[in-house]
């Protein structure tokens, strides 16, 4: 295990110690009120878009505009699992039915408009979550592209890439502009993510017909059947004897807790790109928060 997945685990028993019990049967327990889920999905861009001509879910990430500054990490977090879990349970299965074959992972879509650097002060977040996908989930998304790319990207990629196993790594696709050529050699139109439509039209908000068509949203259908199922699934709960404590959770190997120093490491790289490029000025005084 490399040096930067251990600092991954650390980071994660780190905040596990902050959040613990709610992580603990974390898809059977609704984000209420509405109004913080509604918040949460503010912050946190993603969302199901479609499906490719293969019937693999096509799950769109904001990842440039995402902010997750309007609830606490472990909400953040416990989203995460539980749109991965729906994904698992239902999606999945869904899409076997309807396309009459076995379908068992899902496509992702990263849109990276609007990437500033102060978004890598979320990088122990980030990496908690791509963690807990590398462990808990592996093998369940099938490629990643990436789309939108900022002129800064490759020095952010050059702080990401350590951060991934090398699994992750080579399912990544860089594609030029908003991607849409390429990625309708392998879906349709009506299911690409709207930040992939036109040139220029990044992660804004669009309506057809006075429906969001904006997968990210909180009013999206996807998003709509996954909170109300999820609500469902607290109520079942209720009904019949608690479950055990831990039936639902995320498990971790033990480890030591040697690590790289992540956000020292990202203001270094940022420097240096700085420097290569006659941004000292813009990027003097640079700081990535850890905590």
């Amino acid at each position: 295990m490399g040096i930067a997945n251990k600092e991954a685990i650390k980071q994660f028993q780190l905040l596990m110690e902050e959040v613990d019990e709610p992580l603990k049967n974390t898809f059977e327990k609704p984000i209420i009120p509405t109004d913080l889920y509604r918040a949460v999905r503010d912050s946190q861009l993603v969302g199901l878009s479609g499906y490719s001509k293969e019937g693999l879910p096509v799950i769109a990430v904001g990842l440039g505009l995402s902010t997750f500054d309007k609830a606490s990490v472990n909400y953040y977090v416990q989203s995460h699992i539980q749109m991965n879990e729906y994904r698992d349970r239902v999606v999945l299965p869904s899409a076997t039915k309807k396309y009459g074959q076995y379908i068992g992972t899902c496509v992702k879509v990263l849109d990276m408009t609007g990437l500033r650097l102060s978004a890598l002060n979320q990088i122990k977040l980030l990496t908690v979550i791509s963690t807990i996908d590398d462990l808990n989930y592996p093998e369940k998304t099938d490629t990643y592209y990436v789309v939108n790319v900022p002129y800064i990207f490759s020095a952010c990629w050059k702080v990401v890439k350590p951060l991934l196993q090398e699994r992750t790594r080579r399912k990544i696709q860089v594609l030029q502009g908003c991607g849409r050529d390429e990625l309708l050699k392998i879906m349709d139109y009506a299911s690409l993510p709207h930040f992939c439509r036109k040139e220029g039209s990044g992660s804004s908000r669009h309506s057809e017909n006075g429906h969001t068509n904006n997968c990210f949203s909180f009013d999206h259908p996807f998003h709509q059947e996954l909170y109300n199922f999820v609500k469902q699934q607290a109520v079942l709960r209720e009904s019949v004897a608690p479950l055990k404590q831990g039936s639902f959770h995320v498990n971790f190997p033990e480890t030591d807790h040697e690590g790289a120093e992540i956000a020292k490491t990202i203001e270094t790289e940022f420097h240096k790109f700085g420097n290569q490029n006659g941004l000292t000025k813009s990027l003097n005084g640079l700081r990535v928060n850890a905590a």
